[in-house]
């Protein structure tokens, strides 16, 4: 986990579209700025226009990567976006993805969300093979694997379902050549990937995003989820689907809905925003305590706040000011900066909060320095009592399928408990939402609750797990 953050963080979004008549890449252009909140370190669109693929990537925010200019000049029937949130030593322009292979005349790109926990191993034997590599990243090592295997096996499908039977983790992946647009999942449904159409289905234009929120964005229509191991697509024929490999017991990331996705985005007809509203009820009548007001820390602890306000009739309001023009920095790491970026972000409201007994609600607790910085600046606001109360479990584990966590030592719930936290960060009570409170905000569905319980859903070779975690715990993993 990245040292000058305090938060859980997903690596990325994924997003495409085939169309036959309009302009595929200002579409994903859009997309890409609706996704931006899930990757704010690079970006990139690549494009096909049936006879090559062009792209333009770079770090740095959509708008800053990609020009209207590079728009009209990447303009195309078929185009794929990415936007990434970079992990540890994956920070450079070669890290950015798409991800261009080649197999005899004919490129792909491809554009990756998740982790692919065997990757290593991967490119070690692509590199035995005579490939070479321009980064670290396993979406690269994805797309090197598949532009080999096309080449064998003289079919992108074949190669498709070959790294899908030979690489494990979560991943949502969209994948572009020439004459066709790709789309496809990880057998357990560990990160999320839906399909939407635009206009009339004779029109032919096709979309696949990492939430629907980018569909809202653009004018498409949900019509699905990708389904796990499912592979879509989508060509001058139309829409096609198979499954890749067979799907496996469903094991959805339990975080999309509890921080990543937005609260507009929609999964089986409830958005994100109405099951976190229901988070802050069932957090409400397994914690209740008597104050004056309830406050969200924005953006994700505000729909909990709400609902617990209602739940408990306490005033809701604001305790909080973003500034929402503060764009992402690669500071240097010291507690110093922290805190300084901490207060560039949010800022307490005096008024609001004076002489006042709060709760105080967000997501999550990841190492407890941002929490214990805005519980003091309530106090310095004049807030009499400041009640902390979080939105989920306490996240004891690392994660090894998207989400950027790193070693189990730099969760303080793995390290101490409840009581220890509340200490630490100053608060007057401290709470967290129990995992069947959470569970039954979501819909029904197997779930990735690893970071919770330590009951991992794949299988992560030994050597990935080397000083994850702390002397003595004991993960659970899958014996094959």
């Amino acid at each position: 986990m990245r040292e000058d953050c305090d938060h859980l963080h997903e690596e990325c979004g994924v997003f495409g579209v085939w169309s036959s008549g309009q302009d595929a890449t200002r579409l994903v252009y859009f997309g890409l700025k609706a996704l931006q909140h899930r990757g704010q370190e690079s970006a990139g669109i690549a494009a096909a226009d049936g006879d090559s693929i062009m792209m333009r990537k770079g770090l740095g925010l959509v708008d800053q990567v990609i020009s209207q200019g590079d728009v009209a000049a990447l303009a195309g029937k078929a185009a794929i976006g990415h936007v990434r949130y970079a992990t540890s030593g994956a920070r450079d322009w070669q890290c950015a993805q798409p991800h261009l292979s080649n197999f005899g005349d004919a490129t792909i790109a491809l554009a990756h969300n998740g982790t692919l926990v065997n990757a290593d191993d991967v490119r070690e034997d692509l590199v035995r093979q005579g490939v070479r590599f321009r980064s670290d990243s396993d979406s690269e090592a994805a797309a090197s694997l598949i532009g080999l295997r096309a080449g064998d096996l003289h079919s992108v499908r074949e190669a498709i379902r070959y790294m899908m039977r030979n690489l494990e983790g979560g991943y949502a992946i969209v994948l572009l050549c020439e004459d066709a647009l790709y789309a496809f999942r990880d057998p357990h449904g560990i990160r999320p990937l839906v399909l939407g159409s635009l206009g009339k289905p004779e029109d032919g234009t096709w979309v696949v995003s990492s939430e629907t929120c980018a569909l809202d964005a653009i004018g498409a229509d949900f019509v699905r989820e990708v389904y796990p191991g499912e592979v879509v697509c989508v060509s001058s024929e139309g829409p096609s689907s198979e499954q890749g490999v067979p799907a496996l017991a469903e094991a959805r990331c339990i975080f999309e809905h509890v921080y990543f996705s937005r609260p507009d985005s929609v999964e089986c007809g409830g958005t994100m925003y109405g099951m976190r509203f229901s988070m802050g009820r069932n957090l409400a009548r397994e914690a209740p305590v008597e104050t004056d007001l309830v406050i969200g820390v924005p953006d994700s602890g505000l729909p909990p706040a709400e609902g617990y306000a209602a739940e408990l009739g306490i005033r809701y309001g604001e305790g909080f000011i973003k500034n929402r023009y503060v764009a992402r920095t690669f500071i240097e790491p010291t507690q110093g900066m922290r805190e300084l970026s901490v207060r560039m972000k949010l800022n307490a409201l005096r008024d609001s909060v004076r002489n006042k007994r709060i709760v105080m609600v967000d997501d999550s607790i990841v190492r407890g320095t941002t929490m214990r910085q805005l519980v003091r600046m309530q106090r310095d606001a004049g807030a009499r009592e400041v009640h902390v109360r979080i939105m989920c479990p306490e996240v004891r584990w690392p994660c090894f399928y998207g989400i950027d966590t790193d070693t189990q030592d730099q969760l303080i719930s793995a390290r101490y408990s409840p009581e220890e936290i509340r200490s630490f960060i100053g608060a007057d009570s401290l709470a967290f939402l129990s995992l069947p409170g959470l569970l039954r905000c979501v819909p029904a569905g197997g779930y990735c609750t690893a970071c919770y319980t330590g009951h991992y859903p794949v299988r992560v070779p030994p050597r990935q797990c080397e000083g994850h975690f702390l002397e003595g715990s004991h993960p659970r993993f899958p014996e094959t």
